[in-house]
C-alpha cells in the first residue's frame, strides 16, 4: 500500500529572522510522500522571497499569498487549498524533530478513518537562539470535558486525517480561540484523539510570556481568577462552545451532549452555576486552574 500523503500547512508573517531552520526541519523529515503548503498573511519582511527560493529548490512546495486573515483563518484557509491523507499544523519559526510525521502517520494509520482523527505529540521549550529552556509536561489529561476549557495540545504537534478536514471546512466556524483547539474539540468529542509523550518539536519562545510561577497557593489562585476575569479569555471561550454546539450537536453522543449543554448556558442561573461549580468531575488538570475556574462559575463569568 502506497504511504499517506501528508499536506504540511504553515501559515507565515514576518517570519525571515528563523523561518529558514523550520523550512529545513520540514523538509529533512524521515517520511518522504508530504507537500508543504504555505500560504503568507501579507509579510512585510523577506518571508516571502525565502519561501520562494526554497519553492525553485523542491517540487513539493506550493505556495500562496493572501490579504492579511489572521493565522487562525488562514490555517483554515490552508486546509482549502489541498488534498491529501493527513494534514499536519505548522507553525514557522519552530523546529521539527526528523521523524515527527512518521510518528503521526503510524498512530493515525492504527484509527478509524470515519472519523475525525487527531494524533498529536508533545514539544521543548526553546529560547530565540534555541537554547534549551526546559521539557514540555509529558503527562498529558484529555477528555470532551476538558476539551472545552483548555487545548492540552499544541497545533505544530498536530496532524489530522482528511475527515477532519473535511468537517472544518464544510462547517467553518465563524470564530473560534484558535484552529487547533477547533480541532482538538472536534476530534475528541466526535472522533479519536491518539497522544504520545515523545517530543516532536523543539518550539521556540519568542518572547517572555507574564508567568505565574514561585507564587504561594493563595496568589497563584488570585493570580489565576484576575487573568480569567478581566481578560476576553472567558467570552471567546463561551462562544467557541455555542458555535461548537451549533454546528455539530446532533452528532455528539448523549454524554456530551448532557455536557455541552450544562456549560454552554447562555443566560446565568445560579442553580446551574453551583451544579457547574460542584461538577463532581476535574475539569482543569491543575487544582489551582480547577478552582478558579470553579469560581468563575459562580460568579457567572462563564
Amino acid at each position: 500500500m502506497a504511504d499517506k500523503k501528508v499536506a504540511i500547512i504553515m501559515s507565515t508573517y514576518n517570519g525571515e529572522p528563523f523561518i529558514r531552520q523550520q523550512l529545513d526541519s520540514i523538509l529533512n523529515q524521515t517520511y518522504k510522500n508530504i507537500e508543504l503548503v504555505v500560504r503568507d498573511d501579507g509579510s512585510k519582511d523577506k518571508t516571502v522571497e525565502i519561501i520562494k527560493e526554497y519553492q525553485e529548490k523542491y517540487e513539493n512546495i506550493k505556495f500562496f499569498q493572501g490579504e492579511n486573515l489572521g493565522f487562525v483563518k488562514s490555517f483554515f484557509e490552508l486546509l482549502k487549498l489541498t488534498e491529501a491523507d493527513y494534514y499536519s499544523y505548522a507553525d514557522q519559526d519552530d523546529i521539527w524533530i526528523e521523524n515527527k510525521i512518521e510518528l503521526a502517520v503510524n498512530s493515525l494509520n492504527k484509527l478509524d478513518e470515519e472519523k475525525p482523527n487527531m494524533a498529536f505529540g508533545n514539544s521543548d521549550y526553546y529560547d530565540e537562539n534555541m537554547n534549551f529552556i526546559s521539557s514540555g509536561e509529558k503527562n498529558k489529561e484529555y477528555s470532551f470535558l476538558k476539551s472545552l476549557f483548555a487545548c492540552v495540545g499544541q497545533g505544530m504537534t498536530m496532524t489530522v486525517n482528511k475527515k477532519t478536514r473535511d468537517m472544518i471546512i464544510e462547517k467553518m466556524p465563524n470564530t473560534c480561540f484558535f484552529h487547533d483547539w477547533w480541532t482538538y474539540i472536534l476530534c475528541i468529542g466526535l472522533g479519536n484523539v491518539a497522544y504520545s509523550n515523545v517530543t516532536t518539536v523543539k518550539y521556540r519562545r519568542r518572547k517572555e510570556n507574564a508567568t505565574s510561577e514561585g507564587q504561594g497557593y493563595i496568589r497563584l489562585l488570585i493570580w489565576r481568577i484576575k487573568n480569567l476575569l478581566f481578560k476576553n479569555g472567558m467570552k471567546d471561550i463561551k462562544q467557541q462552545m455555542f458555535n461548537f454546539k451549533e454546528l455539530y450537536y446532533e452528532e455528539l453522543s448523549e454524554e456530551n451532549k448532557k455536557i455541552i449543554d450544562l456549560f454552554s448556558n447562555k443566560k446565568y442561573n445560579f442553580f446551574v452555576a453551583l451544579k457547574k461549580a460542584f461538577y463532581p468531575k476535574r475539569i482543569r488538570k491543575s487544582l489551582v486552574d480547577d478552582l478558579a475556574l470553579r469560581i468563575i462559575f459562580i460568579l457567572g463569568v462563564l
